[in-house]
Parts: C-alpha cells; sequence; structure tokens
C-alpha cells in the first residue's frame, strides 16, 4: 500500500508540472485576468483602475461606459468580441496617461459592435493622449468630460491592431455624437494600424489635435464624416479605402481649424450615392499623395474660402478645386478582405 501511495503522489505531481509548463508556453501575453466563469466577469462597465487582460474565449458585453483610468492598461487578445448594449452612454474610455493594447490578428481580428447591429446605437472607443492640441494642455473634452492634451508629441497611448468597429456614432447631444473611434491629442507613438470602421452614425475616426497615425484604415457607410481631424492634427494615414453606399452622408474627409499639415498618402475613395468627398474648413490643409476619387458629385469644397494652395497633391499645391487631380492608382481593396 505504501508504494501504490507513493506512485499515485508521483503521478499527480506529473499532472500539475504538465498543466502548469503547458499555460506558460509562450503565451504569457494572452492570459486572462478574469477569474472564473461568472458572466459577471465579462461585462464591462465603471472604471478600470488596475491591468487586465481579457479572455479571446468569451464575448464580453459592454453594458456603460468603460473607463480605463491613467497608469492602467487594457489588453485585448486577437479575436476578442465586445457587444455594447444599445444606448449613448455605452463607450470604452482610455484616459491620458492610460493604454490600450488591442493584439488582433487578420485571422483573428478584435471586434466591437452593438447587439442591434444599426448605425449610432453605441459610442465606440475614445482614447485621450498627452499630444500638443490647439486647445492647450488639459483640454475638455465634449465626451464625459475628460481632460486631453499636453506638450509631448511623441506620447504613446498604446497599441491597436486589427480592429473592427461598427454600429458606433450615438447621440451625445443635441449638437455631439461619438464617432467609432476618437482620438483626443493622441501621440506619435501610439500605433494604429488595420482597423475598419463599418456602418457609424457620425464620423469614422476623428482627431482632436495629436501626431497620431494610422495605416491600413478601411471606412464603409459612416454618415457623416470617414476621416476627420481639428486642433491642429499632423498624423499621417496611410493606405485608406473608403466606400459610401448610402445616400445623405457627409464627406469622405472633413478638414477643420489651423493648418498643421498632415499627410494623406494612397487614399481611394469610392461612391455610388454622390455626395462631397473633400471638405476643408476655415484654413485647414494637406498634404495629399495617390489620391484616387470616383462618383463624388463634388471632389473639392472649401467651405470658409480658405487658401485652397493649403491642399498640395503629389507635390503641387492646388489653384482650383474643381481640378481633376485625383486620378492616382486606386488602393487594392484586397487588402482588408481580413473584415469580411
Amino acid at each position: 500500500m505504501k508504494k501504490m501511495k507513493k506512485f499515485k503522489k508521483l503521478a499527480t505531481s506529473f499532472v500539475v508540472l504538465s498543466v502548469v509548463l503547458t499555460s506558460c508556453d509562450g503565451n504569457d501575453d494572452f492570459l486572462p485576468t478574469d477569474p472564473g466563469t461568472d458572466p459577471a466577469n465579462f461585462e464591462l462597465n465603471g472604471t478600470l483602475e488596475s491591468d487586465r487582460i481579457l479572455d479571446p474565449s468569451e464575448s464580453y458585453t459592454l453594458t456603460g461606459s468603460y473607463i480605463v483610468k491613467s497608469g492602467t492598461t487594457l489588453t485585448i487578445p486577437a479575436g476578442t468580441q465586445i457587444i455594447s448594449e444599445v444606448a449613448s452612454n455605452n463607450y470604452i474610455a482610455i484616459e491620458k496617461g492610460a493604454e490600450i493594447d488591442i493584439q488582433g490578428t487578420a485571422s483573428l481580428p478584435v471586434v466591437m459592435k452593438s447587439t442591434a447591429g444599426n448605425q449610432g446605437d453605441w459610442g465606440g472607443l475614445v482614447i485621450l493622449g498627452d499630444a500638443i492640441t490647439t486647445e492647450g494642455v488639459n483640454a475638455t473634452a465634449e465626451v464625459g468630460g475628460f481632460i486631453y492634451g499636453g506638450m509631448n508629441a511623441a506620447d504613446s497611448s498604446g497599441n491597436i491592431d486589427y480592429l473592427i468597429i461598427k454600429n458606433a456614432g450615438a447621440q451625445i447631444n443635441a449638437d455631439s455624437q461619438y464617432n467609432g473611434l476618437t482620438l483626443y491629442a493622441v501621440g506619435s507613438a501610439t500605433s494604429i494600424n488595420n482597423l475598419a470602421l463599418l456602418d457609424g452614425a457620425d464620423d469614422g475616426v476623428e482627431f482632436f489635435g495629436g501626431s497620431a497615425s494610422i495605416t491600413n484604415l478601411y471606412a464603409e457607410n459612416n454618415q457623416d464624416d470617414s476621416v476627420d481631424w481639428t486642433e491642429g492634427w499632423n498624423g499621417t494615414i496611410t493606405n485608406t479605402y473608403v466606400v459610401h453606399n448610402n445616400a445623405g452622408f457627409s464627406t469622405a474627409i472633413e478638414a477643420d481649424g489651423d493648418n498643421n499639415n498632415p499627410t494623406i498618402t494612397n487614399f481611394t475613395a469610392v461612391s455610388t450615392a454622390g455626395g462631397t468627398a473633400l471638405q476643408f474648413k476655415k484654413m485647414s490643409g494637406v498634404t495629399m499623395v495617390n489620391v484616387f476619387l470616383s462618383g463624388y458629385d463634388i471632389t473639392v469644397d472649401m467651405k470658409d474660402e480658405g487658401p485652397i494652395e493649403n491642399i498640395i497633391v503629389d507635390g503641387t499645391p492646388m489653384t482650383n478645386p474643381s481640378n481633376d487631380v485625383f486620378n492616382g492608382t486606386p488602393v487594392d481593396i484586397s487588402s482588408w478582405a481580413w473584415i469580411n
């Protein structure tokens, strides 16, 4: 009997050791911090004050505003789904000094959408940084009264890779709506690649100052502007495909405020519903390289009769908004086959 007991102890130790070794096999970054299977652990609302890694095997329900506090990181592994209940105050906010790490892949993107699947069901993702904005240091955002803006152009708010945001654009008040992705003074060290913004009731992405850049952006049927910037944003967007199939949208690009000359490279926008492609307000401008526009009634709208020379296309300042200079090589839409 003593020998049998000893054998059982050795077998048990071997099983425990095998489990430990398996759990540590190169996937430490993806070990979720959610304990147990209590459904309450998979509801997102309130504030996050310590680092958290979501569980990609679970579907999370956004039941209110979920605010990642300064000094905290929210990690969202590949394949995670976050589904918001329909409510105007449901959104995810990353405070100034906090970070988000979205680790999607082409085969397993991270998805944020609503339960009902309608435009304007929820508030999307809001990120606030410490970079420069014409609103100054510690400006107050229209979303949640959050504080944003500083003097660190190279500030980092984390990483986004292979993210799909759908059905955002809920109403904030009579004059304002949320966007799919809202970037308040987000700095250049923030990495944003492979982003899809679909079926929003307001903008796809809006920059409020800062110097953040995006590579590989797809925007489809957002009711307001697909890309919008103000407050002196001066980052870059590289490889963009915009689709408009629904009438009544605003623009593919709207620029407003001071001209800090951001750069748009390889930009394709296609409309089957007419409309306006590019709109520039006040003193805004841009440097654009390889732009292809198709199907729009108006190519360039200088809303406030600002200096059209602030729009530089393929190295040449524009002189006439009717010039047909947007006939570059279309971006290959198959780059976004991962959206499906």
